[in-house]
């Protein structure tokens, strides 16, 4: 009498009942992510223990805290984050190099778990597996950030509780902080391209701190010629095997500034020589509407322009940078000269105030001898 007592369902408790293996299972019905209500099993050792798990799942519940409409492995789950959040909200670039992270590391390490069990350890135990294969640091942080981006939308599609990605650690990653050119070394390399045909591109990079891409995009419909005034809002870039003009990144890279005198004359001898490569392509000629173009009208290939960087670099023996360090080359001098670090943010696109002065508060050997050579004059009284 006192066993069926002890048998009998508390309220809302849901089904518990003894399995033949000796197990007991229960069941309830609780709330899921589309809104609907499922019916969930717990199970355990003893009729107390399933009692446990059955009242928890229907707290959780009671508070509006779902569980999956499915049971997601995190390769499926990665699959359907990659196709249905990124690729239709972010940039082409953006979106292969989170596939690629998937497709070759995130799914063959982890793409069997269940979403819902995926634990800090398994992850950082992934992570520590990577390394030792002998990946680098930086690549092994991009698997961290892949993984941590999809388990926020995890997080937001209530499918997850905790983004246990964002709760492992690795050593910092390294950094790519090469030296910039000085003035004197950044006027040797525009001697030494002086004759090249990409040379006003060149000169854009230089002056205005241009992206590859924001060059290489500028059309002739960015210009106003009467009101000296460029606009940048385009960049190529190379999408799914094709060139492409895409809007910048930013509303800050989305920027008008001001045409220098030289840039002005540059731009009206660019328009004579292609008008002249028009002729001589006839029917050849594809009509892009770009500024700078190879010989039949087309679009240049962004590598090609750094390859033509690194020649002329080889060429006149300067040191070798990147060509995207041209950039932080306009920054440093613009620094150099004075120039508000506000309006040195307009001038190269930067969304946040922060990256220009990373580079504004960066310092070298000959501001660290300035600056001590001021501190000593002060203390021993010397003439500067």
């Amino acid at each position: 009498m006192a066993d069926k007592k002890h048998k009998r369902r508390a309220n809302g408790e849901g089904t518990i009942y003894q399995r033949k293996d000796g197990r007991w299972e229960g069941a309830a019905y609780v709330l899921t992510t589309d809104g609907t209500t499922k019916r969930v099993s717990r199970y355990g050792k003893t009729r107390e223990e399933v009692r446990k798990k059955l009242v928890q799942a229907q707290e959780r519940s009671g508070r509006g805290l779902p569980v999956a409409n499915r049971p997601w492995k995190v390769g499926e789950y990665l699959d359907y984050w990659l196709e249905e959040v990124v690729r239709p909200s972010k940039r082409w670039n953006t979106y292969k190099k989170y596939e690629q992270t998937v497709r070759l590391y995130l799914k063959p390490g982890l793409g069997k778990q269940s979403l819902d069990r995926l634990r800090v350890a398994k992850v950082q135990s992934f992570l520590n597996q990577q390394i030792k294969d002998g990946h680098s640091l930086a690549k092994v942080h991009v698997m961290r950030m892949t993984l941590c981006a999809a388990l926020t939308r995890a997080m937001r599609e209530e499918l997850v509780t905790v983004n246990v990605a964002g709760l492992t650690t690795l050593p910092p990653a390294p950094t790519h902080k090469a030296k910039p050119w000085t003035a004197d070394e950044a006027r040797a390399f525009l001697d030494a391209a002086r004759n090249e045909p990409l040379y006003p591109a060149f000169v854009l990079l230089m002056v205005y701190g241009l992206r590859r891409g924001e060059v290489l995009g500028l059309g002739w419909d960015d210009l106003d010629m009467d009101e000296m005034v460029m606009r940048v809002r385009w960049q190529l870039q190379r999408e799914d095997g094709k060139l492409v003009r895409t809007p910048v990144k930013t509303n800050a890279g989305d920027r008008g500034l001001p045409m220098l005198p030289l840039i002005w004359d540059a731009f009206v001898e660019l328009a004579d020589r292609q008008l002249y490569a028009k002729r001589r392509a006839g029917a050849d000629w594809e009509e892009t509407g770009l500024i700078f173009t190879t010989r039949n009208g087309r679009p240049i290939e962004p590598r090609n322009l750094s390859r033509v960087f690194e020649r002329i670099c080889t060429n006149a023996g300067l040191r070798r940078i990147r060509l995207h360090d041209l950039r932080h080359v306009t920054a440093t001098l613009l620094k150099r000269l004075g120039v508000p670090a506000r309006d040195a943010q307009a001038i190269l696109g930067h969304a946040k105030i922060s990256t220009t002065l990373e580079i504004y508060t960066d310092s070298n050997m000959d501001d660290h001898r300035i600056g001590l050579g001021k501190l000593a004059g002060e203390l021993f009284r010397l003439e500067s």
